[in-house]
């Protein structure tokens, strides 16, 4: 037996063959992948064990406390510090930035800090990247906040829960984000960030990450541990049976925030959830009376409000002047027929926003120009795909054609 292998590796495996866990044993897996001492292949085969085997709750709370302790963790002085967060997997739904800027609007402190795309087109950090600088120092972010109330930057730079990014990065290229690490994950970066009133969204449906009863699970397991770490939480189940949002890809889905907070064009369905999440988050914080808060959240919205409070936040971090255009080789694809559309595969359109190039490529994507229970005639533009290189639009155009044909 090789004597330098790490501790970790015989941990593992220790896992794959149903045993559970100790908090010391989790903590020297997750020591271990911060430190470097696990390959990309072991933090796979950790990845895959969680995966297979679960973790219990009592496991998951050990994991989620090594994970926020092995980095930074912010403190603040106020006594309110909001977040809010989607387990993601519904393609376009890019909520956050209108939601955040809309709280901010309201006073409250959001040090917002996300991650990039596991498995769909975007994050947020990889949206907000297109318009801002999101790559701080803690102090750096601190101060970014005391000024905008808010920021909305990618928790990768910060050093807070270390371990989650590099999970994060092999769960990409595996195209998995385990339940217990997906809990573990959000929750380690929330207690790291200062947070003390936190919004969980559940997006749910056949091709979301969850269906709508491992939805309630999950709400079930973020409140018990929500409570077991002291945090003020609310959990809430919204239909994720189909893409939010015109725009998939970060250029595309900048668009779509941008037109929402300035009023203009804006995707009615993006904007009614911004709204209701950030009624939600409003009402968590007491900023709102019960009931009152999308009365709040809508006059914040209608009045530029959030509108001003999200410039404040791309100015504060360090606003680009990015041209919004999305890539140069594009095909639309028109409706073979008129009628009413039944149903738009959430996971499709996400694997084929991946292969156009999201979300490495900014101004790679697609463009959905109606949803369900649309009507369109024969002839209609349905989505637009836009790449980079026409090898990429090929090959998506194949997928396309893939599918339809099934």
């Amino acid at each position: 037996m090789n004597n330098h292998q790490p501790k970790s590796v015989a941990l593992i495996s220790k896992k794959l063959h149903n045993q559970s866990l100790s908090k010391k044993e989790i903590e020297t897996i997750i020591n271990e992948i911060v430190s470097g001492s696990l390959s990309e292949a072991e933090i796979a085969y950790f990845i895959m064990a969680v995966k297979e085997k679960s973790l219990s709750l009592q496991e998951t709370a050990y994991l989620t406390e090594a994970m926020w302790r092995s980095g930074v963790t912010l403190k603040w002085a106020q006594k309110v510090i909001a977040d809010k967060h989607s387990i993601g997997g519904v393609a376009g739904n890019r909520t956050t930035p209108i939601v955040v800027a809309i709280c901010a609007a309201a006073g409250l402190t959001l040090p917002k800090t996300s991650s990039r795309a596991i498995t769909s087109a975007a994050g947020t950090a990889d949206v907000m990247e297109v318009l801002a600088k999101v790559d701080f120092p803690s102090t750096t972010l601190q101060t970014i906040v005391k000024k905008a109330n808010a920021c909305l930057a990618w928790g990768g730079a910060l050093g807070m829960a270390p371990a989650d990014d590099k999970l994060i990065r092999v769960g990409r290229i595996l195209d998995l984000d385990p339940e217990a690490q997906l809990i573990a994950s959000i929750l380690s970066k929330k207690l790291a960030a200062g947070s003390t009133h936190v919004l969980v969204d559940i997006p749910f449906g056949p091709e979301a990450k969850v269906t709508k009863q491992k939805a309630l699970r999950l709400k079930k397991k973020f409140l018990a541990l929500g409570k077991q770490f002291k945090l003020t939480m609310h959990v809430v189940l919204t239909p994720g049976s189909e893409p939010i949002g015109h725009g998939i890809g970060p250029i595309l889905e900048a668009r779509d925030v941008l037109a929402v907070l300035q009023q203009k064009d804006q995707p009615k369905d993006l904007e009614k959830k911004s709204l209701f999440l950030a009624a939600e988050l409003l009402e968590l914080t007491k900023k709102a009376k019960k009931g009152q808060g999308k009365t709040l959240a809508v006059s914040l919205l209608r009045s530029g409000k959030a509108l001003q409070a999200f410039n404040k936040i791309l100015d504060t971090q360090g606003r680009k002047n990015t041209k919004l255009q999305p890539a140069k080789h594009q095909h639309t694809i028109a409706a073979p027929r008129s009628g009413k559309i039944q149903h738009i595969n959430n996971h499709d359109i996400n694997h084929l926003a991946r292969l156009l190039g999201c979300p490495e490529t900014k101004s790679a994507g697609l463009y959905l120009y109606k949803h369900t229970q649309g009507k369109v005639k024969k002839g209609d533009p349905l989505l637009t795909l836009y790449a980079t290189k026409p090898e990429k639009l090929k090959a998506a155009m194949a997928y396309y054609k893939k599918q339809q044909s099934k």
